[in-house]
């Protein structure tokens, strides 16, 4: 029988003794030792004493007597390619943990697309052709494979035929009673400019993005009290407001299923003409009225008298115009004073291109009172300033005086507004009407999300009126992740968390002390660093998913990079926070 050679293996002992000066001393000894039997006993030979070895190199060789291949790691491993994945792995676990992908519709290549679509929307918004760049320098290429023009477009097709159950999905998720109980639903219009000359819905119309000389589309974002969009609607570049308001509020009760829904608007958008219109239905509303209207109610004799504000901001007042309806008139001192120092810079700056026009009659540049007048009303008519200005005009001179009585009488309803609503005040009380209002902002923010950099749906490159919707769809979708992940991250950002809510409905809503703190610093509560959105999505976009290799070998495997504290922490609240609005 061949005897076995002696094992060899690394033994460690530690003792505690105490030494010369009375301290307790920790005695490690590292030996090399063989192990063999004699007389029936295992006996061990120390070989030698490792003691003054670094640990690496007693790892490295307890490593090689277990029969493990040691090599060199920097020689045996290489990284074949790195590609940025935590950003696109924070889209997905938020679409995931909302049940966003199975709400899309089944399992097939273009809900894979569209998916994708969504994550280079809120990633790294661009055109669509750019974004197939984009899928190959994220594992969005990896993970889709090949994908090209033709699908892409056909992903497009594919949503848009999709919209109506999606929104049907959103609306009945989010505006149902038991979610929605004061049955609010928020309604504003935007537009965005279109590049070509193609496209059928293009046209020329008021420019909320201050884009003169360009064609346009117009869209209706439905969103809830807290800002989420739901549905969207694409007009003509030309279409009016209240055009828009009536085709939503015809398409709200349906996709609800909620019949007494309140829609709130805008003076623009919720017209008396519109408010007719809105009587045969079972739609509530709530606006404002005009600046006209008000003048009207606030003539003598009028219902409107700033005595009404001497003990409080806001009153509820009746007149016969509005029959079945109800004012609430605010004041908000703090709006008041700024309408009167902008008042006082839009006179001054007004005198100062009068004084331009004057100084080319007097010169003899103009010399026709015609052209002079023209002149003269474009000036006046950029921020509405005619009527507090007295004018005379003649072929060799130009002056001016302002008018007094018209800057006072403006001056009285400085910092006035009336909500206007036919919802009952035991349904709505006062205070909570003016609430309601004023969460219009948060629509607007919806349109600041998609405007600006967060998701960047101007300009409109497609040509054709289907994908000119699809666009937008995707963009609502992708502005409604948006909308849960910087809800869900804030706690990381700048966002202020715990807003105060003011005590007086009218006053100006104002940042927490935590959030102040959080912009003073740079830092969040724990001491480490803050972020903008876009800052932490870089910064997410940082964890790349590596394609790795062994010298020697054809085959690869991947392997994910390890989070940062602050990556981990984002994704934990990601998870925290779907799973809140899943229940």
């Amino acid at each position: 029988m061949t005897q076995k050679p002696p094992a060899m293996h690394v033994a460690v002992s530690k003792a505690r003794r105490m030494n010369k000066t009375g301290v307790e001393v920790e005695y490690r000894s590292v030996l090399l030792r063989t192990s063999f039997r004699e007389g029936g006993k295992v006996k061990h030979e120390t070989l030698a004493n490792l003691s003054a070895l670094p640990d690496s190199a007693v790892d490295t060789l307890r490593a090689s007597l277990a029969g493990k291949t040691m090599v060199d790691a920097d020689a045996a491993l290489h990284i074949m390619r790195s590609l940025p994945h935590g950003h696109i792995e924070a889209v997905y676990a938020m679409a995931r943990g909302l049940g966003f992908e199975s709400m899309l519709g089944p399992a097939c290549r273009e809900r894979e697309i569209v998916m994708a679509l969504l994550a280079a929307q809120i990633c790294a918004p661009s055109s669509k052709l750019a974004t197939l760049s984009f899928f190959a320098d994220t594992t969005l290429g990896h993970d889709l494979g090949v994908v090209n023009t033709d699908e892409l477009y056909r992903a497009m097709d594919w949503l848009l035929a999709r919209q109506p159950i999606i929104e049907k999905a959103l609306t009945r998720a989010y505006l149902r009673p038991e979610v929605n109980p004061d049955k609010l639903a928020l309604f504003d219009l935007s537009s965005s400019w279109v590049t070509g000359t193609h496209n059928p819905l293009a046209a020329f119309g008021y420019s909320r993005d201050r884009k003169r000389g360009v064609q346009q589309i117009e869209y209706g974002m439905l969103a809830t009290q807290a800002g989420v969009p739901i549905a969207v609607r694409v007009f003509p570049g030309n279409t009016a407001d209240p055009t828009a308001f009536i085709k939503i509020a015809a398409d709200i009760q349906a996709l609800s299923g909620v019949e007494d829904m309140v829609m709130v608007g805008d003076r623009g958008m919720i017209t008396s003409a519109r408010i007719t219109a809105l009587k045969d239905t079972t739609l509530g509303w709530v606006s404002v009225l005009r600046n006209t209207a008000i003048q009207e109610l606030a003539q003598d004799q009028g219902p409107l008298q700033m005595s009404l504000f001497d003990q409080q901001n806001l009153a509820e007042i009746s007149h016969p115009d509005y029959p079945g309806e109800r004012l609430i008139a605010c004041y908000n001192p703090a709006l008041a004073a700024m309408r009167k120092h902008k008042r006082a810079e839009l006179l001054d700056v007004t005198e100062e291109r009068l004084k331009t026009i004057q100084k080319a009659v007097t010169a003899g540049r103009l010399k026709n009172a015609g052209k002079t007048g023209v002149r003269v009303g474009k000036t006046l008519g950029k921020n509405n300033m005619a009527k507090h200005f007295t004018l005379t005009i003649t072929d060799t001179s130009l002056s001016w005086v302002r008018n007094p009585e018209s800057i006072a009488k403006e001056a009285e309803l400085d910092g006035i507004y009336v909500i206007r609503t036919n919802v009952s005040d035991t349904t709505m009380e006062p205070n909570e009407a003016v609430r309601v209002y004023k969460s219009l902002a948060n629509v607007e923010k919806i349109f600041h999300c998609l405007k600006s950099q967060d998701l960047q749906i101007r300009p409109i490159y497609h040509h054709t009126e289907t994908r000119t919707r699809a666009h937008v769809f995707l963009c609502m979708l992708a502005g409604h992740l948006t909308w849960h992940l910087r809800k869900a991250l804030a706690p990381l950002t700048y966002t202020d968390e715990d807003r105060p809510v003011p005590v007086e409905p009218v006053a100006a809503v104002t940042r927490s002390a935590a959030a102040a703190r959080k912009a003073s610093t740079q830092q969040l509560a724990d001491g480490t660093l803050a972020y903008t959105y876009q800052a932490l999505l870089r910064h997410l976009a940082t964890r790349t998913r590596n394609t790795m290799t062994m010298a020697g070998t054809n085959g690869t495997f991947e392997l994910l990079a390890t989070p940062t504290q602050t990556q981990h922490q984002a994704l934990t609240l990601i998870h925290d926070h779907a799973a809140t609005y899943r229940k």
